[in-house]
């Protein structure tokens, strides 16, 4: 099994902040607030979570190759 990687950096689409954060493991997070420009960031279409679409690493359960959440594939 491969490591889970817990930490993300996220990248705003709109000014280009980077913030690295901890990714829930139990649940996807779908809205984030930039801490830069305060932008409400959702995640593109066909992504589960902001941590897929604009983070550097993927979100848990995409890492373990389970889909995410309650998403239909």
């Amino acid at each position: 099994m491969p490591e889970l990687i817990l930490h993300s950096t996220l990248t705003c689409p709109h000014c280009g902040h980077q913030e690295k954060e901890l990714m829930p493991t139990t649940f996807c997070q779908f809205f984030y607030e930039c801490k830069a420009c305060h932008q409400l960031i959702r995640p593109l279409q066909g992504d589960c979570c902001v941590f897929c679409s604009y983070g550097d690493v993927k979100c848990p359960p995409i890492q373990l190759g389970q889909g995410c959440c309650d998403k239909d594939d």
